[in-house]
C-alpha cells in the first residue's frame, strides 16, 4: 500500500488505541512518523470506534492462517550421511488430516532453544519410529543387542514435551511418542511386551504387506469420560498394532484414555494439561482418511491447534 496516504484512509479503516491485543493485528504506527499529540496505533480492517482487548477483535491475521504443527524428526544415518527425517504419512496427517503446516524440527537436542521453538509453534506432534527410548531414560536395564536408539530425538523430545504441555500447546503422540511422553512424565516401559505372561504379542507380522500390517489387530476399550470415547462417539475401536514396547506404569500427572483386551495401557492424556494432550499406541496417521476416527482425531487435534492461535 501507499503509507504516504495512509492517514487519509480513515474513512476505510481506523487507528486504535495500542494494548496488548493490538499486536495480534498488523502494527502499522512503526513505518509512519505520528504528530507528537498522537498515541501509536494498529490497523484494522474495518472501522471501530475503540479497540477492545477482544480476541475476535485482534486476531485478523492469525485467523486467518493456518496452525504450524512441529513434528520432531529422527536421525537416521543414510549412506555415509546423517539426516532428519519424519515418514510422510505423519506429514500428510498434518496437512490433510489437521489442516495445519507441517513443520519437522530437527534432533538437534539442546542445541535448540527450546522458548523459540514454542513460540513458532502451535502445535506438537510425536510421531512412530523404529526406534526404542534408551532405557536409562527410565531406569529400565540395557536393550537387547541390535536395538535400534535415537539418542538425538530422545535429548531432543524429552525435554521438550513437559514444555510444550505446561505452555499450552496441542500434542498428539504417537507409537514411539505415546512411549516418549510416558517417558517425559516419570513412566516406564517394558521393552519386550510379548515376553511378560499374560500379555497378547503387540507386534506386526514383518512378512506380509503393509496393508495387512497396519489393518485392525485388537480391540480397545475407551475410558467413561475420556476424551477418546468423546471423539470417538463410542466405546470401543478397532486398532492397528505395531509395537514391541509397552507401558508398564503410568506417568505422573497422565490419565489412560484406552486400554488392550490384555490390560495394556494403549492411550492416556495429560490430566491437568491447558490444552489438547492426547498419546496413542497405535497408529491412527496410517491411512487416516479412510477411518472415520482417525478423520475425527486429527480434526480435533487441528481445531485445538487453530484455537492456539487465537488464544495467544
Amino acid at each position: 500500500m501507499n503509507l504516504a496516504g495512509y492517514s487519509t484512509l480513515g474513512h476505510r479503516c481506523c487507528m486504535a488505541q495500542n494494548n496488548a491485543k493490538s499486536w495480534k493485528c498488523l502494527n502499522l504506527s512503526q513505518l509512519w512518523h505520528l504528530e507528537q499529540d498522537e498515541s501509536p496505533g494498529v490497523w484494522c480492517n474495518t472501522f471501530v470506534k475503540e479497540a477492545q482487548s477482544s480476541i475476535w477483535t485482534f486476531n485478523i491475521l492469525n485467523m486467518s492462517r493456518l496452525p504450524v504443527i512441529g513434528i520432531p524428526a529422527d536421525r537416521r544415518l543414510c549412506g555415509k550421511h546423517y539426516f532428519h527425517m519424519a515418514g510422510e504419512k505423519y506429514i500428510e496427517a498434518v496437512a490433510a488430516g489437521a489442516k495445519a503446516v507441517p513443520v519437522l524440527i530437527p534432533a538437534l537436542g539442546s542445541e535448540i532453544d527450546l522458548p523459540s521453538l514454542l513460540d513458532a509453534c502451535d502445535g506438537l506432534l510425536l510421531t512412530g519410529s523404529a526406534s526404542n527410548v534408551e532405557p536409562h531414560h527410565y531406569g529400565g536395564p540395557a536393550s537387547e543387542p541390535g536395538t535400534l536408539h535415537d539418542p538425538n530425538r530422545d535429548a531432543t523430545t524429552l525435554p521438550l514435551i513437559p514444555r510444550a504441555i505446561a505452555a499450552g500447546l496441542p500434542v498428539l503422540a504417537i507409537c514411539r511418542g505415546f512411549q516418549e511422553m510416558n517417558v517425559a512424565f516419570g513412566g516406564t516401559l517394558h521393552q519386550r511386551l510379548h515376553e511378560i505372561p499374560g500379555h497378547l504379542d503387540h507386534r506386526e507380522d514383518e512378512s506380509t504387506p503393509l496393508d495387512v500390517q497396519y489393518g485392525p489387530a485388537h480391540e480397545v476399550l475407551l475410558e467413561p469420560g475420556g476424551i477418546l470415547r468423546k471423539i470417538a462417539g463410542q466405546d470401543r475401536l478397532q486398532v492397528n498394532s505395531l509395537h514391541w514396547q509397552g507401558i508398564q506404569t503410568l506417568g505422573k500427572d497422565l490419565a489412560v484414555e484406552a486400554r488392550a483386551p490384555d490390560g495394556v495401557i494403549e492411550a492416556f492424556r495429560v490430566a491437568d494439561a491447558p490444552n489438547f494432550a492426547l498419546s496413542v499406541q497405535w497408529h491412527p496417521e496410517w491411512q487416516f482418511a479412510k477411518d472415520p476416527f482417525s478423520r475425527a482425531l486429527f480434526a480435533a487435534f487441528g481445531e485445538a491447534s487453530r484455537a492456539r492461535i487465537v488464544e495467544r
